[in-house]
């Protein structure tokens, strides 16, 4: 036993001192990850299959379901497809422009605030034939993986917010003292 905690031990410092750990692969990895996500999901959101599919979806939506008075159904599509390449846009740009990445990382916490709050209000969300909650329906499920959506959607907000800031006393430190030495 004690052989294997050494082994276990010795793991995690040869692990904890790799380059991989200790890089923002994960940061940079879970951006992409959000940019794809969009990419994909909003192109899905310009075809008419698509946009009769999550009519359910948006008619439950608490904060969404405004979109079918007032531009239809395939206009509502129309509507989420822009606005999820919007933020993916905006998510990509992050890479270089912390501001800009922290609106697509605003604009990606409501659109999973929104599609989590669905779960809520969706008539059978959850499986009666199991007893309901917690067991849930295909919908519900499709929807529920939006949670980890929403918390790497903050992780990207705080990250951004912590980088913006750091940049901005940077820069004010180095022109605090640019000025002092002229």
């Amino acid at each position: 036993m004690t052989y294997l905690i050494r082994l276990y031990s010795s793991l995690i410092i040869v692990l904890s001192n790799s380059r991989l750990i200790k890089s923002d692969f994960d940061y940079h990895l879970i951006r992409a990850s959000m940019v794809f996500i969009f990419a994909l999901f909003g192109w899905s959101k310009w075809h008419q299959f698509e946009a009769e599919t999550i009519k359910p979806l948006i008619e439950h939506s608490p904060l969404v379901f405004w979109l079918l008075p007032a531009f239809g159904v395939r206009g509502s599509g129309w509507f989420l497809g822009t606005t999820e390449w919007t933020f993916g846009i905006l998510l990509f740009l992050g890479f270089w422009n912390k501001p800009l990445g922290i609106l697509g990382a605003a604009g990606s916490l409501f659109t999973y605030a929104s599609t989590t709050s669905i779960i809520l209000f969706l008539p059978d969300a959850w499986a009666p034939e199991a007893g309901g909650f917690p067991s849930i329906t295909m919908t519900s499920g499709f929807l529920a993986k939006d949670v980890v959506l929403f918390a790497a959607s903050f992780y990207l907000l705080k990250q951004d917010i912590v980088r913006a800031t750091n940049y901005t006393e940077n820069y004010r430190e180095t022109t605090l003292r640019a000025r002092q030495t002229s």
